[in-house]
């Protein structure tokens, strides 16, 4: 029970720290982009040979439980001097250490190892998934780059193993969104996967988070409405009432973060929930 706690506690601490920085570093106000085309189109993103699997565990293992950092440690150690046919076991039981404490980074490239392996459509779908939950829970733009360049990579392999897959087309338009060069091209494959399945989660919280980012609030509000309509969510309720709050809907912003702040269950990110309320009632 504890180690479930810490890892929820851990889940909380990364999502909530996204969420905190959107505002700041991630939304593009409806008055930047007129007349400015270019604007809402971030230059290409390119892949830093630093960032790999050795340098972004060693990153993430002070920031996790001690005793999983040394398991970690000690299937790292066995996996350097593991025969071939060891490899792999071996690596997708640190990749799952990694998941089980919510540190997307080193387990995708641990996935993107066994998928190069592997050639398994599953494997593609994994690696590229946590990278794309890399790319959103980091700040560092050098990382950034190289989690997209491996989201695309995995997801492309992904979508020609299987090209009728709705979550490897959705990885994929998301990462290409994500590394700017063809955003057009990453929306409309999000388009066409709630095109098929208008309920689907996470084309429609990409889509929505994408409309903020172009200053479509009007389009962000629709789609977090019809996801927590499925669900109620502490993500989708977030950026419901940050869209709430650029239109200038106060009271529906402020009944948004009180929702949020519910599903949260956590007092001290309530708090800075409780300050953009305290903000909005000014």
């Amino acid at each position: 029970m504890k180690k479930k706690q810490i890892v929820v506690a851990v889940a909380v601490v990364a999502i909530m720290g996204y969420l905190y920085s959107l505002p700041v570093k991630g939304l593009i106000k409806p008055e930047a982009t007129r007349g400015n085309a270019k604007a809402a189109t971030a230059p290409a993103v390119k892949p830093n040979a630093n960032i790999n699997e050795a340098s972004v565990s060693a990153l993430a293992k002070p920031n996790i439980d001690a005793t999983i950092a040394q398991e970690i440690s000690a299937l790292e150690a066995k996996l350097k001097t593991a025969g071939e046919a060891d490899k792999i076991t071996l690596q997708r039981q640190i990749a799952k250490a990694w998941d089980s404490v919510t540190q997307p980074a080193p387990a995708a490239f641990y996935y993107l190892d066994i998928a190069h392996k592997s050639n398994a459509m599953a494997d593609w779908v994994d690696a590229g998934n946590r990278f794309n939950t890399a790319y959103k829970l980091s700040s560092d733009t050098s990382a950034q780059g190289t989690f997209v360049a491996n989201a695309v990579e995995a997801f492309d392999h992904a979508t020609k193993l299987q090209p009728t897959s709705l979550e490897a087309k959705t990885g994929l338009g998301v990462a290409y969104v994500n590394g700017g060069a063809m955003p057009m091209q990453g929306i409309a494959l999000l388009l066409e996967v709630v095109k098929q399945d208008p309920k689907n989660h996470d084309a429609l919280l990409n889509l929505g988070m994408f409309a903020m980012k172009s200053g479509q609030y009007e389009k962000a509000v629709d789609r977090f409405k019809t996801l927590i309509a499925q669900k109620e969510e502490i993500e989708p309720y977030f950026y419901l009432a940050e869209s709430y709050k650029q239109l200038g809907n106060k009271q529906e912003a402020i009944a948004a973060y009180e929702k949020c702040k519910d599903l949260m269950g956590d007092p001290v990110a309530g708090q800075r929930i409780d300050e953009y309320i305290k903000e909005l009632k000014k």
